[in-house]
């Protein structure tokens, strides 16, 4: 079978796309036939060397995809030859608080992930694909989506006629304005972008703000809104100071992504008097994501998928996420 390798060295052009022997599944395990794949801007820090330098090589990346499954091994009874299905992020955490060790079978960082052509699972690490969805669509479920569903929901709580901030138009931020518009909140999207602004105005946001035209956007959002209840914080350092300006007291920010950097000074004070809570979520267990596609298949809710590769070229969609120029998720399709 195919698969692609992060071999002796990080970067784009050290992907190797190379021919790996097919195993059965053993004792509770599954094996899957992917169709389709889904990037997530991890998959880019994974490739690049920026998500953990000391990473051992080689390395299947990605975490998300989905597919039929072909070959069952012994005692699985969650799901049989002919289901469709996608993988958990992290296989080992069906539910419950995150530790090392559910954290430690995370899909494309800590083992070998979702790139190949077949992949063998712990059967309890998969959920079944609504019949509703492509498989494309649903290849873009296992990281992006759990991720905001966990912020909004397992942590966050937002309840109807709450104002959830969202920040850019990736994976992460479309799936939480298409949640939050689904859950009855009013959404703040921003972007550099007005033509983005405008897409994600036609997917329900309330009110948008162009971030590169209005740098005080944070107090722009708190006046639009009289102080929003949660944010949903992609950018990191460059970020969260507006953020939390634009926050009410008591209110949720969500710490999820590290765009615009990992390290820089947090204003604590404004954290501390204001009561703010900030949350760091990384993604959520097998039970959240099959509670999120339970509300999903209840509203027939459609990811945005921006464009498909061919699974051959993997450089080529990773050099399209770094451009920056995708709205919601870039998926890899079989050939």
């Amino acid at each position: 079978m195919k698969a692609w390798e992060i071999q002796e060295r990080f970067g784009l052009d050290r992907l190797r796309f190379i021919e790996r022997e097919e195993r059965a599944p053993g004792p509770g395990q599954v094996r899957v036939r992917p169709s389709a794949w889904s990037l997530n801007y991890r998959d880019f820090l994974v490739v690049t060397g920026l998500y953990n330098p000391r990473q051992p090589l080689p390395l299947v990346p990605l975490s998300d995809a989905a597919g039929v499954v072909d070959a069952v091994g012994e005692g699985v009874t969650r799901v049989k030859v002919g289901d469709r299905v996608m993988p958990i992020f992290a296989p080992r955490w069906i539910a419950g608080v995150p530790d090392k060790e559910k954290l430690g079978s995370a899909l494309g960082g800590s083992i070998d992930g979702t790139a190949q052509e077949a992949l063998v699972l712990d059967a309890e690490g998969v959920v079944k694909v609504p019949a509703y969805l492509s498989d494309a669509e649903a290849a873009s479920l296992p990281c992006a989506a759990v991720t905001a569903w966990s912020a909004l929901f397992e942590h966050g709580r937002v309840t109807p006629g709450q104002t959830v901030l969202v920040q850019g138009s990736g994976g992460v931020s479309v799936f939480a304005l298409l949640f939050a518009h689904m859950a009855g909140a009013r959404v703040i999207a921003t972007s550099s972008s007005d033509a983005k602004l405008e897409r994600l105005r036609a997917l329900g946001a309330w009110k948008t703000i162009n971030y590169r035209s209005d740098p005080e956007w944070g107090k722009t959002a708190r006046g639009l809104s009289g102080g929003v209840d949660h944010v949903v914080e992609v950018g990191g350092a460059g970020t969260i100071e507006q953020s939390l300006a634009a926050v009410r007291p008591g209110g949720t920010i969500s710490l999820i992504g590290v765009l615009e950097g990992g390290a820089g000074p947090v204003p604590l004070t404004r954290v501390l008097m204001n009561a703010i809570r900030l949350q760091g979520v990384i993604v959520g267990p097998r039970e959240a994501f099959e509670r999120m596609l339970r509300a999903m298949e209840a509203a027939e809710l459609r990811p945005v998928v921006d464009r498909a590769f061919s699974f051959d070229d993997l450089p080529g969609a990773l050099a399209h996420m770094k451009s920056g120029a995708h709205f919601g998720k870039i998926v890899l399709e079989a050939s």
